[in-house]
């Protein structure tokens, strides 16, 4: 339903956006289609129909999916623009131990922004899945495998790859090798 400006009403924009948060959160678990229709028990066609906008689900299916998914059912219709528009965040002076979280969430963005360290000798495998990486080093050098293939990179330097092959990251250096990792599930 249009409002007199021929802009598109709220409510239909919440119920628009139900449809890519599934999608989203399901690839973000990994599951195919038939696996979240058996964990949410209803039926795959449901859940792709939902998952392309051809169906509003019903409340009671929306609970199951979001059951499903570990989500509170307020994750789907909830205006994802509220509150600020940029998503700031700081990882220096962080534990770098881990990689570090740079983006905001999920039912916003699509891509997913990280800052790794690695020790010497360290190595860093990513789960694959369908979608790319931008893999930048800030500092140091790591060696990227991607599939067979070997590419060597060092301060600078940039490497964007398909992450629906195996991959990983080691730092065969003397130095921490410093880097920011932009990701993005296929859509």
């Amino acid at each position: 339903m249009e409002t007199r400006d021929g802009t598109q009403a709220g409510w239909e924009l919440v119920v628009d956006a139900i449809g890519p948060k599934v999608r989203a959160l399901r690839r973000e678990r990994g599951l195919t289609l038939q696996q979240l229709a058996h964990a949410a028990d209803v039926s795959a066609a449901s859940v792709h129909k939902v998952e392309r906008g051809d169906m509003v689900p019903t409340v009671t299916t929306l609970l199951k999916i979001a059951g499903a998914l570990e989500v509170p059912i307020r994750h789907f219709v909830e205006d994802s623009d509220a509150g600020p528009l940029g998503v700031r965040t700081r990882w220096r002076g962080v534990d770098s131990a881990e990689p570090v979280t740079l983006t905001g969430p999920a039912e916003r963005f699509r891509s997913t922004g990280t800052v790794l360290c690695l020790e010497p000798g360290a190595e860093h495998r990513p789960a694959r899945r369908p979608g790319e990486c931008l893999l930048v080093v800030l500092a140091g050098s790591v060696s990227v495998v991607v599939a067979d293939e070997t590419h060597d990179l060092g301060a600078s330097e940039a490497l964007h790859f398909p992450t629906r092959h195996d991959h990983r990251f080691t730092n065969g250096g003397r130095t921490v090798a410093e880097l920011i990792t932009v990701t993005v599930p296929e859509p």
